[in-house]
């Protein structure tokens, strides 16, 4: 029997979470958040993230409901609080997602809709693959990383922990992008990047921060 789940966002990201749960047939007790959020109908406004502490962290399921905020610090904020606490955190894979046999997805990653994953991807913890990215054979990606909507990386791809890959975006194959890096949308990465840079553009260039 699976384990009821908390959501841990009022956002729009969280919204679409609901969804997956739901069509996986998981119970979701409710969410948390720092206000209620007008986005919700369904499921219940449990409070803010301190509601969470009053569930016994053998009894529940946390799903991170932060999607993308400009970085990943926040995402990765409210996975690390949690598990701190012993909460485990819920992997997710939508059924509309294509994912190869045997891939190493890491606690509390989330593959949503159209996704797809080849062999020999691997996913460290709280990554989030978004709606019809695509992640060629062999790529790692770091955790708490944000393949966002749309965005494209062929084989052999090395993403480091937080990184942000913008909607739209390609990676060409065996390029490695440093931790905390930022690609922006419809970027065209040729060559690989440093840790903690910004690169924009067709192909991509180095921004100024």
């Amino acid at each position: 029997m699976k384990q009821p789940v908390i959501i841990a966002g009022g956002g729009g990201h969280a919204k679409v979470i609901y969804d997956i749960l739901s069509s996986l047939s998981y119970s979701v007790l409710g969410y948390v958040a720092p206000m209620q959020s007008s986005l919700y109908a369904a499921i219940e406004y449990l409070g803010n993230d301190d509601a969470v502490f009053t569930y016994h962290s053998e009894h529940v399921l946390i799903a991170n409901g932060v999607g993308s905020t400009g970085d990943q610090k926040l995402r990765t904020k409210v996975f690390n609080k949690f598990r701190q606490r012993g909460y485990r955190f819920v992997s997710l894979v939508h059924p509309s997602a294509t994912v190869a046999r045997g891939l190493q997805l890491g606690e509390g990653c989330q593959v949503m809709a159209g996704a797809v994953l080849q062999p020999g991807v691997c996913c460290e913890h709280n990554v989030l693959v978004n709606t019809r990215a695509g992640i060629d054979h062999d790529c790692f990606i770091g955790a708490h990383t944000h393949v966002a909507v749309g965005a494209t990386l062929c084989g052999h791809v090395t993403l480091g922990k937080q990184v942000f890959v913008g909607a739209g975006s390609t990676i060409i194959q065996g390029v490695n992008v440093g931790m905390k890096s930022i690609v922006g949308a419809g970027s065209l990465v040729l060559e690989s990047i440093s840790h903690d840079e910004v690169v924009v553009g067709v192909p991509a260039q180095r921004i100024i921060k």
